[in-house]
């Protein structure tokens, strides 16, 4: 049987905002023959959530025939702490204790319909001509998500992995990545001064990469020991795909998506068809490589977004350290489940992936994991405590297929309702290297205050970019 030593490279794609259910909570059926007696932790399709009236509201199945299908759930749910409270507690504030069984994650619809209420106040925000609150119980059907389903299908589905804290997006990301947001429970804290993994790797000299996808990586300025890293450490997709082709992969890589409203990230209200070509193209790109047979692809998303999941996120994790967090939080509950996949030639078709570990798979896995592999130190409490994933490699023998080989990524033909505005986290890069020490004669022309597209963020933070580039190369 194969073991982690089997596996040189780890590569991780983590995509936006979107709940385990709502991508995947159909890919088996309870009876599905293929789970060979396996259990599936999805729907059954008749989980509900109450309206304010108190009505219930059915789970429904997006297909080909649902208006804007791939622009679902329509606009841009709650994902905050006080939120993803409401979605699962039905109130701002969490409870001191776990809620009975059955009396959680049942304020999805209610959450929604209050966020739909203050975003169609504001001009600044995208709704999608249409969208209901109802609409937040939607989950995308197998037949609309081809290579996200055929691949959990053909490798390792994670139906127990939860983001490592109930908020939104940076503090996720902060953990995936140095195992602590430092207290911080929203994006308005957008830097740590804590190491991060990619310090702990290059102390050890194990070689790694961030690669952004059109523009630099935002990654790059959340941690000290990345800002302040080699330039040959990051780089573009097209970097990543030749690194692939070339065999010259690093241990371990991290892949952003693009940021934008009408990029690949999958971040609601952008179009999901675009991620489905993402990962399509990764995946092929490292199957292609010569390095595929000792490379193992977690595909991950950071949080759920406040779309709609039916288990309650556990209440056993591990706080990083003593401190006490924003809002009083203290760590102790993980946020609600991700859609993750584990992908390689080592791992048989339709296996469903849960540790042994009383402590379940969140983002920090991914950290023991590579610390187990390379024999580092854990970065906190937490990832001391987080269960690697090793034991999904169940294979023999190196596969040969490509599951993939006929699917096609599918194209939603629709039309992003507000293509130019710009994101949240192109604001939150924009914001980051402004940042950069840049002299007076290097700085670039335009003025931050007076960005206003889509277009003006990203040429923004790559001519930013550039120019602190440049004056490095100088200082050096």
């Amino acid at each position: 049987m194969a073991g982690m030593q089997d596996i040189d490279h780890v590569v991780v794609l983590m995509l936006e905002n979107r709940s385990f259910d709502h991508m995947l909570g159909f890919l088996y059926g309870p009876n599905d023959p293929a789970l060979a007696g396996q259990t599936f932790e999805g729907l059954t399709g008749k989980e509900t959530n109450p309206d304010k009236n108190g009505q219930p509201v059915q789970v429904f199945r997006i297909t080909p025939d649902t208006p804007n299908g791939y622009f679902m759930p329509g606009a841009d749910p709650g994902e905050g702490y006080k939120a993803t409270n409401s979605q699962l507690f039905g109130n701002i504030n969490a409870p001191s204790e776990p809620p009975p069984p059955g009396q959680s994650n049942l304020g999805f619809v209610n959450d929604y319909a209050y966020t739909l209420g203050w975003e169609s106040q504001k001009p600044s925000w995208t709704i999608k001509d249409g969208t209901t609150a109802n609409d937040i119980m939607g989950i995308f059907t197998p037949q609309m998500l081809p290579v996200l389903s055929t691949l959990a299908r053909s490798y390792a589905v994670c139906d127990h992995w939860y983001c490592s804290v109930p908020t939104e997006t940076l503090p996720n990301r902060a953990f995936a990545l140095a195992a602590t947001s430092q207290g911080h429970l929203d994006d308005n804290t957008k830097t740590f001064t804590c190491p991060s993994i990619f310090g702990l790797l290059s102390k050890a000299e194990v070689p790694w990469a961030i690669y952004g996808y059109d523009a630099p990586p935002l990654t790059r300025h959340n941690f000290p020991d990345t800002t302040d890293a080699p330039e040959q450490c990051f780089g573009l997709f097209s970097d990543f795909q030749q690194a692939a082709q070339s065999g010259q992969l690093p241990a371990f890589v991290f892949l952003e998506p693009s940021w934008s409203e009408t990029g690949n990230s999958q971040h609601p209200v952008g179009d999901v068809a675009l991620g489905e070509q993402l990962i399509f193209d990764v995946y092929n790109t490292l199957r292609n490589s010569p390095q595929w047979s000792r490379t193992l692809l977690v595909i991950t998303y950071d949080e759920h977004g406040g779309c709609y999941d039916h288990v309650d996120p556990p209440w056993n994790a591990t706080p990083p350290d003593s401190s006490v967090g924003e809002f009083g939080f203290d760590f102790r509950r993980f946020g609600p489940r991700v859609p993750t996949l584990l992908i390689s030639p080592l791992i048989k078709p339709n296996t469903i992936y849960r540790t042994r570990s009383d402590t379940p798979l969140d983002h920090t896995s991914v950290l023991k994991s590579i610390e187990r592999r390379w024999n580092l130190a854990s970065l906190t409490a937490r990832d001391a405590a987080a269960p690697d994933f090793w034991d999904v490699l169940n294979s023999h023998a190196v596969r040969t297929d490509n599951p993939l080989a006929h699917v096609t990524p599918p194209n939603s033909n629709g039309v992003h309702p507000n293509p130019t505005k710009p994101s949240h986290l192109q604001q939150v890069h924009a914001d980051l290297v402004a940042r950069l020490p840049v002299p007076r004669a290097h700085e670039y022309h335009r003025d931050r205050g007076a960005l206003e597209t889509s277009e003006d963020y990203d040429d923004y933070i790559r001519e930013r970019t550039r120019a602190w580039q440049n004056t490095r190369h100088l200082r050096r």
